[in-house]
């Protein structure tokens, strides 16, 4: 099993910034890839950011070059960076965990990019 809990979502100003983490806890030595998706109202899940064990990064075009994925092995938290932000961007943002064992998600933290 793990445990996802995200943090740092609110409400921002178009062109503000954000950055939302994700501590794991549990069985994370088995974790492949840890993943950010967002869901806009009205719309379906759909991937954000990723970033593998081995440290290769993957961000979505609608976000390549103001959204970067990182991570903090000592912490096991990862994080994702949120610059130039947009209405569009306005979602609830869920971690991902792809493990040996199974995919786990978080509760989701909710984004707001209005003025």
């Amino acid at each position: 099993q793990v445990q996802l809990v995200e943090s740092g979502g609110g409400l921002v100003q178009p062109g503000g910034s954000l950055t939302l983490s994700c501590a794991a806890s549990g069985r994370i030595s088995n974790m492949n890839v840890m993943s950010w998706y967002r869901q806009a109202p009205g719309k379906q899940r759909e991937p954000v950011a990723s970033i593998a064990s081995v440290g290769n990064t993957w961000t979505a075009d609608s976000v390549q070059g103001r959204f970067t994925v990182s991570r903090d092995g000592a912490t096991n938290t990862v994080y994702l960076q949120m610059s130039n932000l947009e209405p569009e961007d306005t979602a609830v943002y869920y971690c991902k965990a792809a493990t040996t064992t199974g995919e786990y998600w978080g509760q989701g933290t909710q984004v707001a990019v209005s003025s």
